[in-house]
């Protein structure tokens, strides 16, 4: 009763909130996901979602393509980094949700703008048939254990990966993804090209694979198994975002209000996604408090990232 009460009181605060019409919103994967928190919201709203989905790569082209007649009410991206790009250059309208006040501390922007409904993080995701257990540091995978043996997502495709390069290299610097390229490490495609890459046994270790992708693999009993390095990583919020250009604007706002409904977190973390709302605890993967971050420069890692991302490619030919 509680919880339908609280999903009721949600949407009966949302002001004006429309009866009808659509919104349209872009959605990275997990495509499973994306689908269910379209249906939940129409179904609660009588307010039809039409959805583009794609890697945050694929996203940003679309919107490029689209720029001088604009689609999107709101876009959601795999990459905070890429969400602060669009805010810079006043693609974006600030908001304050509904629920905005359970938020994770620093998940939602200074300006209202970046709505970091859930979370990802990246992760080193082996094959157990070929390394039984593993725990070495980033550093530590340009072993001799581990030539040949490493693969990367394309970080030009992947947000988590571009905004873990962005975050390692402005920590560590170079050193280590150069040592890595020189030990043999490829980058077979975007997220899930990687990932099948070692749960086939093409090679054992993915290198910053993203860690809800291997939770669901695991799951469906693939022979992986996934840990967060010793020296850090970076947790990045999915910024959901109101497009200054919405065709529907009341109704993106009513979907940025939804995104942090109890119902649509217990989606996201029913996708082994971290939940964007701190009262909602993660299911069947490790909770935020136990990964081993680097604190992110999300300032910094906006001005290198792309360059960064680039860079890896071809550190990798």
């Amino acid at each position: 009763m509680k919880r339908i009460l609280i999903t009721l009181a949600l949407f009966a605060a949302v002001a004006g909130l429309p009866a009808a019409g659509n919104v349209t919103v872009y959605m990275p994967s997990p495509a499973g996901l994306a689908d269910k928190l379209a249906a939940d919201f129409e179904e609660k709203t009588g307010i039809e979602v039409k959805t583009f989905q794609g890697t945050t790569g694929e996203i940003l082209a679309r919107l490029e393509a689209e720029k001088a007649n604009p689609v999107a009410d709101v876009v959601i991206l795999a990459s905070w980094s890429d969400g602060l790009s669009m805010k810079e250059t006043g693609n974006l309208v600030s908001y304050t949700p509904a629920n905005a006040d359970k938020a994770v501390p620093g998940w939602i922007d200074g300006d209202s703008m970046l709505f970091g409904y859930s979370a990802s993080a990246v992760g080193v995701i082996y094959n157990t048939l070929i390394y039984p257990t593993m725990d070495a540091d980033w550093d530590e995978l340009a072993g001799a254990d581990y030539t040949d043996q490493l693969a990367i997502p394309d970080p030009e495709l992947s947000g988590a990966c571009k905004d873990f390069v962005a975050g390692y290299v402005t920590e560590y610097g170079w050193d280590t993804f150069e040592a890595l390229a020189a030990n043999g490490m490829t980058v077979p495609g975007a997220n899930r090209a990687a990932l099948d890459a070692v749960t086939t046994g093409e090679v054992g270790v993915l290198v910053a694979g993203v860690d809800y992708n291997a939770y669901s693999s695991i799951a469906k009993g693939e022979p992986l198994a996934i840990y967060y390095p010793a020296g850090g990583t970076i947790v990045n919020p999915r910024p959901a975002m109101i497009m200054k250009t919405a065709p529907e604007m009341d109704n993106a706002k009513a979907f940025i209000d939804y995104l942090y409904s109890e119902d649509a977190q217990k989606m996201a973390a029913d996708a082994y996604l971290l939940p964007g709302r701190a009262d909602i605890p993660a299911e069947g993967r490790t909770q935020l408090q136990e990964i081993p971050q680097i604190t992110p420069d999300w300032d910094s890692m906006m001005e290198i990232a792309s360059d960064a991302a680039a860079r890896i490619n071809g550190l990798c030919d």
